[in-house]
Protein backbone atom coordinates (compact mmCIF):
# COMPACT_ATOMS: atom_id res chain seq x y z
CA UNK A 1 0.00 0.00 0.00
CA UNK A 2 2.78 2.52 1.13
CA UNK A 3 4.83 1.56 -2.52
CA UNK A 4 1.71 2.31 -4.32
CA UNK A 5 0.62 5.64 -2.49
CA UNK A 6 3.90 6.75 -2.63
CA UNK A 7 4.10 6.77 -6.49
CA UNK A 8 0.65 7.57 -7.11
CA UNK A 9 -1.04 9.76 -4.14
CA UNK A 10 1.75 10.77 -2.28
CA UNK A 11 3.18 13.55 -4.88
CA UNK A 12 -0.12 15.07 -5.76
CA UNK A 13 -0.94 15.43 -2.20
CA UNK A 14 2.78 17.22 -1.08
CA UNK A 15 2.07 19.30 -4.80
CA UNK A 16 -1.03 20.96 -3.74
CA UNK A 17 -0.48 21.23 0.50
CA UNK A 18 3.13 23.16 -0.77
CA UNK A 19 0.44 25.04 -3.29
CA UNK A 20 -1.94 25.75 -0.92
CA UNK A 21 0.83 27.36 1.60
CA UNK A 22 2.72 29.33 -1.51
CA UNK A 23 -1.21 30.99 -2.34
CA UNK A 24 -1.90 31.86 1.11
CA UNK A 25 1.49 33.83 1.31
CA UNK A 26 0.80 36.57 -0.58
CA UNK A 27 -2.14 37.38 1.46
CA UNK A 28 -0.52 37.10 4.61
CA UNK A 29 2.54 39.02 3.68
CA UNK A 30 0.45 42.26 2.46
CA UNK A 31 -1.62 42.13 5.53
CA UNK A 32 1.32 41.99 7.79
CA UNK A 33 3.14 45.13 6.26
CA UNK A 34 2.73 48.04 8.36
CA UNK A 35 1.20 46.83 10.92
CA UNK A 36 1.99 47.97 14.62
CA UNK A 37 0.29 47.38 18.00
CA UNK A 38 -2.30 49.91 18.24
CA UNK A 39 -3.84 48.57 15.11
CA UNK A 40 -3.56 45.00 16.56
CA UNK A 41 -5.43 46.26 19.10
CA UNK A 42 -8.27 47.80 17.11
CA UNK A 43 -11.25 46.40 15.63
CA UNK A 44 -10.52 44.36 12.73
CA UNK A 45 -10.58 46.49 9.52
CA UNK A 46 -12.95 44.92 6.84
CA UNK A 47 -10.56 43.85 4.57
CA UNK A 48 -8.42 42.30 7.47
CA UNK A 49 -11.57 40.49 8.55
CA UNK A 50 -11.86 39.12 4.58
CA UNK A 51 -8.01 38.11 4.50
CA UNK A 52 -8.37 36.18 7.75
CA UNK A 53 -11.44 34.25 6.26
CA UNK A 54 -9.21 33.58 2.94
CA UNK A 55 -6.33 32.17 4.78
CA UNK A 56 -8.28 29.68 6.90
CA UNK A 57 -10.30 28.66 3.62
CA UNK A 58 -6.88 28.27 1.93
CA UNK A 59 -5.37 26.17 5.39
CA UNK A 60 -8.32 24.13 5.31
CA UNK A 61 -7.28 23.41 1.87
CA UNK A 62 -3.78 22.61 2.63
CA UNK A 63 -5.44 19.93 5.86
CA UNK A 64 -7.83 18.62 3.11
CA UNK A 65 -4.71 18.07 0.77
CA UNK A 66 -3.12 15.80 3.63
CA UNK A 67 -6.07 13.45 4.27
CA UNK A 68 -7.31 15.48 6.61
CA UNK A 69 -11.00 15.02 4.62
CA UNK A 70 -12.92 16.26 8.18
CA UNK A 71 -11.46 17.58 11.26
CA UNK A 72 -13.77 16.37 14.54
CA UNK A 73 -14.66 19.13 17.06
CA UNK A 74 -15.81 18.88 20.07
CA UNK A 75 -17.01 21.84 22.53
CA UNK A 76 -17.57 25.42 22.28
CA UNK A 77 -14.29 28.07 21.63
CA UNK A 78 -14.56 30.54 24.38
CA UNK A 79 -14.40 34.24 23.55
CA UNK A 80 -11.16 35.87 24.32
CA UNK A 81 -12.97 37.72 26.74
CA UNK A 82 -14.00 34.54 28.75
CA UNK A 83 -10.68 32.78 28.02
CA UNK A 84 -7.59 34.87 26.34
CA UNK A 85 -5.43 31.43 26.83
CA UNK A 86 -5.69 28.46 25.00
CA UNK A 87 -4.04 25.46 26.65
CA UNK A 88 -3.56 22.54 24.24
CA UNK A 89 -2.15 18.99 24.85
CA UNK A 90 -0.46 17.01 23.46
CA UNK A 91 2.05 18.60 21.43
CA UNK A 92 2.83 15.74 19.74
CA UNK A 93 2.64 16.57 16.09
CA UNK A 94 3.66 18.74 13.49
CA UNK A 95 -0.01 18.24 12.47
CA UNK A 96 -0.81 20.31 15.73
CA UNK A 97 -0.94 23.51 13.60
CA UNK A 98 -4.32 22.57 12.25
CA UNK A 99 -5.77 24.10 15.30
CA UNK A 100 -3.42 27.22 15.31
CA UNK A 101 -4.76 27.33 11.26
CA UNK A 102 -8.18 27.11 12.34
CA UNK A 103 -8.83 29.40 15.42
CA UNK A 104 -5.63 31.76 13.93
CA UNK A 105 -4.31 32.25 17.99
CA UNK A 106 -1.06 33.59 18.47
CA UNK A 107 1.48 30.72 19.82
CA UNK A 108 4.34 31.08 21.69
CA UNK A 109 7.18 29.70 19.86
CA UNK A 110 11.32 30.48 19.37
CA UNK A 111 11.66 33.75 17.08
CA UNK A 112 13.78 31.94 14.78
CA UNK A 113 11.17 30.36 13.04
CA UNK A 114 10.22 33.16 11.71
CA UNK A 115 13.07 33.61 9.34
CA UNK A 116 11.72 30.34 7.78
CA UNK A 117 10.97 30.48 4.08
CA UNK A 118 6.99 31.02 3.67
CA UNK A 119 6.17 29.75 6.73
CA UNK A 120 7.73 32.21 8.44
CA UNK A 121 5.37 34.97 7.01
CA UNK A 122 2.10 33.08 7.77
CA UNK A 123 3.77 32.55 11.90
CA UNK A 124 3.87 36.38 11.82
CA UNK A 125 0.53 37.14 10.58
CA UNK A 126 -0.86 35.44 13.49
CA UNK A 127 0.94 37.68 16.14
CA UNK A 128 3.02 35.28 17.88
CA UNK A 129 5.40 35.19 20.86
CA UNK A 130 8.43 35.07 19.78
CA UNK A 131 10.93 33.63 22.44
CA UNK A 132 14.81 34.06 21.70
CA UNK A 133 17.21 31.03 22.42
CA UNK A 134 20.54 33.29 22.26
CA UNK A 135 19.10 35.41 25.05
CA UNK A 136 17.65 32.76 27.24
CA UNK A 137 17.08 34.12 30.93
CA UNK A 138 16.26 37.93 29.70
CA UNK A 139 13.94 36.27 26.27
CA UNK A 140 11.85 34.23 29.03
CA UNK A 141 11.35 37.30 31.19
CA UNK A 142 9.96 39.38 28.50
CA UNK A 143 7.75 36.19 27.42
CA UNK A 144 5.86 35.93 30.43
CA UNK A 145 5.36 40.13 30.25
CA UNK A 146 4.00 40.07 27.31
CA UNK A 147 1.72 36.92 27.95
CA UNK A 148 0.53 38.95 31.07
CA UNK A 149 -0.26 41.89 28.63
CA UNK A 150 -2.14 39.92 26.24
CA UNK A 151 -4.26 37.99 28.56
CA UNK A 152 -5.17 41.09 30.61
CA UNK A 153 -6.28 43.10 27.80
CA UNK A 154 -9.94 42.43 27.53
CA UNK A 155 -9.78 40.53 24.60
CA UNK A 156 -8.48 43.29 22.30
CA UNK A 157 -5.34 40.80 21.84
CA UNK A 158 -5.86 37.28 19.92
CA UNK A 159 -6.10 34.77 22.56
CA UNK A 160 -2.59 32.69 23.34
CA UNK A 161 -2.16 29.14 22.12
CA UNK A 162 0.19 27.85 24.69
CA UNK A 163 1.89 24.56 24.37
CA UNK A 164 5.34 24.57 24.01
CA UNK A 165 6.14 22.73 27.15
CA UNK A 166 3.24 20.50 27.44
CA UNK A 167 3.92 17.32 25.21
CA UNK A 168 2.91 13.71 25.46
CA UNK A 169 6.22 11.67 25.08
CA UNK A 170 6.21 7.65 24.81
CA UNK A 171 5.42 7.42 28.18
CA UNK A 172 2.09 8.52 27.74
CA UNK A 173 1.67 10.75 30.19
CA UNK A 174 1.31 14.42 30.72
CA UNK A 175 4.92 16.56 31.74
CA UNK A 176 3.87 19.59 33.54
CA UNK A 177 3.01 22.96 32.43
CA UNK A 178 5.36 25.87 32.83
CA UNK A 179 3.64 28.49 34.98
CA UNK A 180 4.43 31.04 32.30
CA UNK A 181 0.83 30.17 30.94
CA UNK A 182 -0.88 30.80 33.85
CA UNK A 183 -1.51 34.30 35.05
CA UNK A 184 -3.54 35.07 38.58
CA UNK A 185 -6.88 35.56 37.93
CA UNK A 186 -6.74 35.03 34.13
CA UNK A 187 -9.24 31.73 33.25
CA UNK A 188 -7.86 29.49 30.25
CA UNK A 189 -9.63 26.97 27.89
CA UNK A 190 -8.33 23.89 27.72
CA UNK A 191 -8.02 22.23 24.34
CA UNK A 192 -7.05 18.20 24.09
CA UNK A 193 -6.10 17.07 20.41
CA UNK A 194 -6.54 13.06 19.58
CA UNK A 195 -5.35 11.65 16.33
CA UNK A 196 -7.30 8.12 16.37
CA UNK A 197 -5.22 6.63 13.22
CA UNK A 198 -4.52 3.25 12.92
CA UNK A 199 -1.60 2.72 12.21
CA UNK A 200 -0.62 5.92 14.31
CA UNK A 201 1.82 8.11 11.70
CA UNK A 202 1.10 11.20 12.45
CA UNK A 203 2.76 11.48 16.79
CA UNK A 204 6.46 12.18 16.47
CA UNK A 205 6.77 10.20 19.79
CA UNK A 206 6.22 6.72 17.96
CA UNK A 207 9.54 4.17 17.38
CA UNK A 208 11.00 4.44 13.91
CA UNK A 209 10.75 7.50 11.65
CA UNK A 210 12.04 11.24 11.19
CA UNK A 211 10.21 13.90 10.17
CA UNK A 212 10.42 13.47 6.79
CA UNK A 213 9.02 10.11 7.09
CA UNK A 214 6.09 11.02 9.35
CA UNK A 215 5.24 13.41 6.70
CA UNK A 216 5.59 11.03 4.03
CA UNK A 217 4.09 8.00 5.82
CA UNK A 218 0.86 10.32 6.77
CA UNK A 219 0.46 11.67 3.21
CA UNK A 220 0.46 8.02 2.13
CA UNK A 221 -2.43 7.09 3.68
CA UNK A 222 -5.82 7.84 2.17
CA UNK A 223 -7.71 9.09 5.29
CA UNK A 224 -6.22 10.58 8.70
CA UNK A 225 -8.77 11.27 11.31
CA UNK A 226 -8.12 14.29 14.08
CA UNK A 227 -10.48 15.27 17.00
CA UNK A 228 -10.08 18.98 18.31
CA UNK A 229 -12.24 19.03 21.95
CA UNK A 230 -12.51 22.49 23.59
CA UNK A 231 -13.10 21.56 26.89
CA UNK A 232 -14.91 24.12 29.37
CA UNK A 233 -13.15 26.96 30.50
CA UNK A 234 -11.24 26.52 33.70
CA UNK A 235 -12.08 29.96 36.48
CA UNK A 236 -8.65 29.53 38.92
CA UNK A 237 -10.08 29.57 42.59
CA UNK A 238 -9.11 32.00 45.26
CA UNK A 239 -6.00 29.83 45.92
CA UNK A 240 -5.16 29.08 42.76
CA UNK A 241 -4.42 32.78 41.83
CA UNK A 242 -2.03 32.73 44.35
CA UNK A 243 -0.70 29.62 43.76
CA UNK A 244 0.34 29.58 39.94
CA UNK A 245 2.00 25.90 40.41
CA UNK A 246 -0.71 24.48 41.61
CA UNK A 247 -3.34 26.23 39.19
CA UNK A 248 -0.87 24.62 36.18
CA UNK A 249 -1.12 21.39 37.91
CA UNK A 250 -4.85 21.09 38.44
CA UNK A 251 -5.40 22.62 34.90
CA UNK A 252 -3.07 19.49 33.64
CA UNK A 253 -4.51 16.87 35.89
CA UNK A 254 -8.35 18.27 34.03
CA UNK A 255 -6.74 17.54 30.11
CA UNK A 256 -5.04 14.59 31.20
CA UNK A 257 -8.58 12.83 32.82
CA UNK A 258 -9.83 14.29 29.72
CA UNK A 259 -7.27 12.20 27.56
CA UNK A 260 -7.19 9.23 29.51
CA UNK A 261 -3.87 9.05 30.97
CA UNK A 262 -1.93 9.42 34.16
CA UNK A 263 0.64 12.60 35.08
CA UNK A 264 4.22 12.30 35.98
CA UNK A 265 6.43 15.48 37.23
CA UNK A 266 8.96 14.45 35.09
CA UNK A 267 10.12 17.11 32.43
CA UNK A 268 11.36 16.24 28.96
CA UNK A 269 15.23 16.75 29.95
CA UNK A 270 14.29 13.90 32.51
CA UNK A 271 12.85 12.43 29.77
CA UNK A 272 16.45 12.79 27.77
CA UNK A 273 17.92 11.47 30.33
CA UNK A 274 16.02 8.73 30.36
CA UNK A 275 16.58 7.63 27.12
CA UNK A 276 19.99 9.14 26.08
CA UNK A 277 22.09 6.59 23.94
CA UNK A 278 24.67 5.30 25.72
CA UNK A 279 26.87 2.40 26.83
CA UNK A 280 24.81 2.69 30.21
CA UNK A 281 20.83 3.15 29.66
CA UNK A 282 19.20 3.81 33.09
CA UNK A 283 17.35 1.05 34.25
CA UNK A 284 13.65 1.45 35.34
CA UNK A 285 14.17 1.56 39.37
CA UNK A 286 17.07 4.45 38.69
CA UNK A 287 16.86 7.21 41.34
CA UNK A 288 19.21 9.75 38.73
CA UNK A 289 15.62 11.10 37.42
CA UNK A 290 14.58 12.14 40.75
CA UNK A 291 18.55 13.31 41.07
CA UNK A 292 18.07 15.40 38.13
CA UNK A 293 14.81 16.73 39.15
CA UNK A 294 16.95 18.48 42.64
CA UNK A 295 19.46 19.79 40.51
CA UNK A 296 17.01 22.17 38.56
CA UNK A 297 15.46 22.89 41.62
CA UNK A 298 18.18 23.35 43.55
CA UNK A 299 18.83 26.55 41.14
CA UNK A 300 21.99 25.04 39.40
CA UNK A 301 21.53 26.21 35.54
CA UNK A 302 21.77 23.87 32.32
CA UNK A 303 23.75 26.36 30.74
CA UNK A 304 26.39 26.34 33.03
CA UNK A 305 26.20 22.86 34.80
CA UNK A 306 29.65 21.31 32.59
CA UNK A 307 31.77 24.11 34.28
CA UNK A 308 30.09 23.88 37.75
CA UNK A 309 30.89 19.64 37.40
CA UNK A 310 34.36 20.84 36.60
CA UNK A 311 34.23 23.00 39.75
CA UNK A 312 33.03 20.21 42.03
CA UNK A 313 35.20 17.16 40.53
CA UNK A 314 38.10 19.50 41.31
CA UNK A 315 37.05 19.94 44.88
CA UNK A 316 36.16 16.72 45.04
CA UNK A 317 39.80 15.47 44.22
CA UNK A 318 41.22 17.26 46.86
CA UNK A 319 39.12 15.83 49.24
CA UNK A 320 39.26 12.12 47.87
CA UNK A 321 37.95 9.97 50.37
CA UNK A 322 37.09 12.06 52.93
CA UNK A 323 32.90 12.10 54.07
CA UNK A 324 31.03 15.15 54.49
CA UNK A 325 27.79 16.05 56.84
CA UNK A 326 24.80 18.20 55.33
CA UNK A 327 26.10 21.44 56.58
CA UNK A 328 30.11 20.30 54.80
CA UNK A 329 27.61 19.59 51.99
CA UNK A 330 25.70 22.81 51.88
CA UNK A 331 29.28 24.48 52.33
CA UNK A 332 30.83 22.63 49.34
CA UNK A 333 27.82 23.32 47.30
CA UNK A 334 27.46 26.79 48.23
CA UNK A 335 24.13 26.46 48.59
CA UNK A 336 22.15 27.14 51.66
CA UNK A 337 20.46 24.24 53.74
CA UNK A 338 16.80 23.81 52.15
CA UNK A 339 14.47 20.95 52.00
CA UNK A 340 15.86 20.63 48.59
CA UNK A 341 19.50 20.23 49.80
CA UNK A 342 18.44 17.68 52.32
CA UNK A 343 16.28 15.32 49.60
CA UNK A 344 19.78 15.80 47.62
CA UNK A 345 22.05 14.27 50.45
CA UNK A 346 19.65 12.02 51.74
CA UNK A 347 19.77 10.19 48.07
CA UNK A 348 23.62 9.87 49.01
CA UNK A 349 22.95 8.69 52.43
CA UNK A 350 22.82 5.57 51.71
CA UNK A 351 24.25 4.16 55.60
CA UNK A 352 21.47 6.89 57.23
CA UNK A 353 24.28 7.46 58.97
CA UNK A 354 24.43 11.56 58.44
CA UNK A 355 27.72 11.41 55.93
CA UNK A 356 27.78 10.90 52.22
CA UNK A 357 30.66 10.17 49.55
CA UNK A 358 30.94 13.48 47.79
CA UNK A 359 32.50 11.21 45.05
CA UNK A 360 29.16 9.44 44.36
CA UNK A 361 27.46 12.95 43.93
CA UNK A 362 29.69 14.41 41.37
CA UNK A 363 29.41 11.10 39.47
CA UNK A 364 25.49 11.58 39.27
CA UNK A 365 25.78 15.38 38.24
CA UNK A 366 28.11 13.89 35.50
CA UNK A 367 25.87 11.66 34.12
CA UNK A 368 23.13 14.35 34.43
CA UNK A 369 25.10 16.69 32.54
CA UNK A 370 26.48 13.62 29.87
CA UNK A 371 23.90 11.38 29.78
CA UNK A 372 25.11 9.86 26.69
CA UNK A 373 28.89 10.32 27.03
CA UNK A 374 29.27 7.29 29.45
CA UNK A 375 33.02 6.77 29.34
CA UNK A 376 33.97 10.26 29.88
CA UNK A 377 31.44 9.94 32.88
CA UNK A 378 33.44 6.40 34.24
CA UNK A 379 37.00 8.26 33.12
CA UNK A 380 35.89 10.97 35.86
CA UNK A 381 34.74 8.59 38.43
CA UNK A 382 38.66 6.70 38.00
CA UNK A 383 40.07 9.70 38.70
CA UNK A 384 37.95 10.02 41.65
CA UNK A 385 38.58 6.54 43.47
CA UNK A 386 41.80 5.70 41.53
CA UNK A 387 44.82 4.99 44.34
CA UNK A 388 48.19 6.30 43.63
CA UNK A 389 49.05 3.84 40.95
CA UNK A 390 46.22 4.71 38.94
CA UNK A 391 43.60 1.71 39.93
CA UNK A 392 40.66 0.73 41.16
CA UNK A 393 39.46 -2.28 43.20
CA UNK A 394 36.25 -4.33 42.24
CA UNK A 395 34.50 -3.00 45.24
CA UNK A 396 35.52 0.83 43.85
CA UNK A 397 34.00 -0.21 40.55
CA UNK A 398 30.68 -1.69 41.87
CA UNK A 399 30.60 2.25 43.98
CA UNK A 400 31.40 3.53 40.27
CA UNK A 401 28.78 1.81 38.58
CA UNK A 402 26.17 2.17 40.91
CA UNK A 403 26.37 5.35 40.81
CA UNK A 404 26.20 6.15 37.23
CA UNK A 405 23.01 4.12 37.20
CA UNK A 406 21.50 5.21 40.13
CA UNK A 407 20.52 1.99 41.85
CA UNK A 408 20.91 0.78 45.35
CA UNK A 409 22.86 -2.10 44.44
CA UNK A 410 24.93 -3.66 41.38
CA UNK A 411 27.15 -6.98 41.29
CA UNK A 412 30.39 -5.87 38.99
CA UNK A 413 32.13 -9.30 39.72
CA UNK A 414 31.57 -10.66 36.04
CA UNK A 415 32.37 -6.90 34.50
CA UNK A 416 35.51 -6.45 36.55
CA UNK A 417 37.19 -10.12 35.99
CA UNK A 418 36.33 -9.71 32.40
CA UNK A 419 38.47 -6.63 32.21
CA UNK A 420 41.43 -7.52 35.21
CA UNK A 421 42.71 -10.48 32.20
CA UNK A 422 45.74 -10.96 34.25
CA UNK A 423 43.71 -10.95 37.69
CA UNK A 424 45.78 -7.92 39.39
CA UNK A 425 42.51 -7.66 41.13
CA UNK A 426 42.87 -4.08 40.43
CA UNK A 427 42.20 -2.37 36.72
CA UNK A 428 43.09 1.30 35.31
CA UNK A 429 41.07 3.08 33.18
CA UNK A 430 43.11 2.57 30.60
CA UNK A 431 42.35 -1.40 30.78
CA UNK A 432 38.66 -0.30 31.19
CA UNK A 433 38.52 1.48 27.92
CA UNK A 434 39.87 -1.10 25.79
CA UNK A 435 37.61 -3.02 27.20
CA UNK A 436 34.53 -1.23 26.40
CA UNK A 437 35.95 -0.30 23.35
CA UNK A 438 36.01 -3.90 22.66
CA UNK A 439 32.93 -4.80 23.92
CA UNK A 440 30.15 -1.39 23.54
CA UNK A 441 27.56 -3.80 25.01
CA UNK A 442 29.14 -4.76 27.99
CA UNK A 443 26.39 -3.39 29.86
CA UNK A 444 24.16 -6.05 28.77
CA UNK A 445 26.47 -8.45 28.46
CA UNK A 446 27.82 -8.05 31.54
CA UNK A 447 25.76 -5.99 33.68
CA UNK A 448 22.39 -6.46 32.50
CA UNK A 449 22.47 -10.60 31.72
CA UNK A 450 23.47 -11.37 35.61
CA UNK A 451 20.88 -8.70 37.28
CA UNK A 452 17.89 -10.68 35.41
CA UNK A 453 15.19 -11.01 37.92
CA UNK A 454 17.36 -9.95 40.67
CA UNK A 455 16.71 -7.46 43.36
CA UNK A 456 18.09 -4.76 41.92
CA UNK A 457 15.06 -4.74 39.37
CA UNK A 458 17.95 -3.51 36.49
CA UNK A 459 16.46 -3.51 32.94
CA UNK A 460 18.26 -2.36 29.66
CA UNK A 461 16.60 -1.56 26.35
CA UNK A 462 16.51 -4.69 24.84
CA UNK A 463 13.66 -5.67 27.05
CA UNK A 464 10.51 -5.44 26.03
CA UNK A 465 8.57 -2.27 27.44
CA UNK A 466 4.92 -1.33 27.21
CA UNK A 467 6.26 2.14 24.49
CA UNK A 468 8.22 -0.72 22.30
CA UNK A 469 10.73 1.51 23.15
CA UNK A 470 12.62 1.73 26.22
CA UNK A 471 11.56 1.01 29.47
CA UNK A 472 8.44 2.43 31.00
CA UNK A 473 9.45 5.37 33.39
CA UNK A 474 5.74 6.05 34.51
CA UNK A 475 4.65 6.15 37.74
CA UNK A 476 2.59 3.08 37.87
CA UNK A 477 4.69 1.02 36.12
CA UNK A 478 6.86 1.13 39.49
CA UNK A 479 4.23 -0.40 41.49
CA UNK A 480 6.14 -1.06 45.41
CA UNK A 481 9.69 -1.83 43.80
CA UNK A 482 10.84 1.55 44.79
CA UNK A 483 14.24 0.65 46.51
CA UNK A 484 15.33 2.64 50.19
CA UNK A 485 17.07 5.58 48.05
CA UNK A 486 13.54 6.13 46.46
CA UNK A 487 11.84 5.72 49.45
CA UNK A 488 13.95 8.21 51.34
CA UNK A 489 12.98 11.00 48.68
CA UNK A 490 9.37 9.81 48.98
Amino acid sequence: QIAFMTLTLFPIRLFFAAFMMLLAWPFAFIASMGSDEQELEKPLSWWRKIVDILLKAIMRMMWLAGGFHWINVKGRRALPAEAAILTVAPHSSYFDAIPVTMTFASIVMKAESKDIPVWGTLIKYIRPVFVSRSDHQDSRRKTVEEIKRRAQSNGKWPQVLYSATLKLLIFNVILPFSCRAFIPGVPVQPVVLRYPNKPDTITWTWQGPGAFEILWLTLCQFHNSVEIEFLPVYTPSEEERKNPVLYANNVRRVMAEALGVPVTDYTFEDCQLALAEGQLRLPSDTCLLEFAKLVRSLGLKPETLEDDLDKYAASAMKMKKEKVNLKEFSAYLGFPVSQTLESMFALFDEKEDGVIDIREFVIALSVVCKPSKTLETIQLAFQLYQSEGGTVTEEDLGCILKTAMGVSQIDVTHLFRAVDEEEKGRITYDDFYTFAVLHPHFAEEYLYADQMGAESGLETSSLSAPNGICTDFSPDSSGDRRKPLQKKLN
